[in-house]
């Protein structure tokens, strides 16, 4: 195996990058053996018996993979949450989500005839007030107060 390094040396100024990246044919090393000016290895980058290899990149495959589990909802467990509750959804927006549920249940319910429109509005004041916590708490304190028979949504 003849030493290449002056032609090596010559390829990598030719192509314009770092020797560690010139590839050179391993069948071809005896001829290019003989190759000992510029012109020569000019010709052999024709010939496509040097040629420069891709720069190697870190692969981003694995972080795409990451990021489409994360939009469907992966990765969000206690350990991967940085910020306090406040911060990740802000406190208006969580209201917003929890008061416009209740609503539109105490108005289904008001509209099918469940509820009176007087228990409906008793109950739309108490959960502007933020009584209940949820659409389920607020149907569990209207069966509690007799206004919804306990097989009723």
């Amino acid at each position: 195996m003849p030493d290449l390094s002056n032609q090596r040396r010559m390829a990598a100024a030719l192509l314009k990058c770092g020797e560690g990246r010139v590839w050179i044919d391993p069948a071809s090393q005896e001829e290019l053996a003989d190759a000992v000016t510029r012109a020569d290895i000019r010709g052999a980058i024709k010939a496509g018996v040097i040629r420069r290899k891709a720069v190697l990149g870190t692969s981003r495959v694995r972080a795409r993979r990451h990021a489409l589990e994360v939009r469907k909802g992966r990765h969000a467990g206690p350990g991967s949450r940085r910020g306090t509750p406040a911060a990740r959804l802000s406190r208006k927006s969580r209201w917003m989500r929890r008061i416009r549920a209740q609503r539109t249940l105490l108005r289904d319910l008001r509209d099918q005839k469940k509820i009176p429109a007087g228990v409906y509005r008793e109950f739309f004041r108490r959960a502007k007030g933020g009584m209940f916590r949820s659409r389920a708490h607020l149907l569990v304190n209207l069966r509690l107060a007799g206004h919804l028979p306990e097989g009723s949504p």
